[in-house]
């Protein structure tokens, strides 16, 4: 069984998220999934409730996959936002769906489309907007 910790969503990044979920094709259904069965089981409070550790939408964190030593910085964008933008991570990859919700030094372990498993460790939020106070972003 995967391990999951707990997760805390806000209700911005929500309300946008399920938003982007229903504009889906159908050609994405499985990213659509493994994105809803996360958002079901997070915990939601306002952008101004948001504790400054936990990975948010725009939010750039660096995480490591599995044992892998290689440290990846990136922010967690809407798939708008990826155009030539080589630190970007999309919300609908399995990695930023994983990360998403997820408190610094925790852990999840998640699995790709190809049904192999890897587990990912947030290790920063460098920058949250919450945090840095731009709640309407």
């Amino acid at each position: 069984m995967l391990m999951k910790p707990n997760i805390v969503v806000s209700s911005l990044d929500m309300d946008r998220l399920e938003a982007l979920l229903d504009a889906l094709p159908a050609a994405q259904a499985q990213a659509q999934q493994a994105l809803l069965q996360e958002l079901s089981r997070a915990d939601v409070v306002e952008p101004e409730g948001m504790p400054p550790h936990v990975a948010t939408m725009n939010s750039r964190v660096r995480f490591v996959l599995d044992k892998d030593p290689v440290e990846h910085d990136m922010v967690l964008s809407y798939p708008r936002d990826m155009a030539g933008a080589a630190d970007r991570l999309s919300i609908l990859t399995p990695v930023g769906s994983a990360l998403l919700g997820l408190e610094t030094g925790k852990s999840i372990a998640w699995t790709r489309p190809d049904g192999a498993a890897f587990t990912v460790k947030l290790l920063e939020v460098v920058y949250q907007p919450e945090r840095a106070g731009e709640l309407h972003r």
